[in-house]
């Protein structure tokens, strides 16, 4: 079965609504997860996950079909992200506010026993608090080479960095959360 993708950006292209839906539905979550671990907020990630696809839908004509399709879209989400992280620190006096009762995402799909659900949940938890730890760029190379395996390439692509500045960045990135990780324990 061929890739439908290059047929729905050509149509979408052309204007034709339906074939940027089909667009939306392959992306939504995606788009949807990034937004959630860089905001960690259900509703923002929702709003931002929104205003995502209105963007790339505005801009379609600017996108360069010689990159990802995925690459350019997740570019689009963790910009916006990032602006909607640097407003909060901007206005928000305090964002050591606690996130207990956020709905996790991702959980497997077999029901582990209670404990064991229980650690889990504390350990992305944990994860969630020790992102936020960080800045919204470095945390977007985190989110992007962790959780959508992309390459350092596709990640300076998407954040606007030279490679050299995105493997600095996750550098400095995973040596500040193994520190903030053996505070917590």
């Amino acid at each position: 079965m061929t890739n439908p993708e290059p047929l729905w950006l050509a149509q979408a292209l052309k204007g034709d609504a339906e074939a940027f839906s089909q667009l939306v539905e392959t992306y939504q979550r995606p788009v949807f997860n990034l937004c959630y671990r860089m905001l960690s907020d259900p509703d923002e990630a929702e709003d931002a996950a929104q205003e995502t696809f209105m963007r790339a839908y505005n801009g379609l004509h600017r996108y360069d079909n010689q990159r990802s399709f995925s690459t350019w879209l997740l570019s689009i989400a963790a910009h916006y992200c990032i602006d909607q992280i640097r407003r909060r620190r901007m206005t928000i006096v305090s964002i050591d506010d606690d996130r207990e009762g956020v709905p996790e995402i991702d959980l497997p799909d077999h029901t582990p026993g209670p404990e064991a659900t229980f650690s889990q949940h504390e350990e992305q938890r944990r994860v969630q608090m020790l992102l936020k730890t960080l800045g919204p760029q470095d945390r977007a190379a985190v989110v992007m080479l962790y959780w959508y395996e992309m390459s350092y390439e596709d990640i300076a692509n998407a954040l606007g960095l030279t490679v050299s500045a995105v493997k600095s960045r996750l550098h400095r990135a995973r040596l500040e959360l193994a520190e903030h990780w053996n505070k917590t324990n």
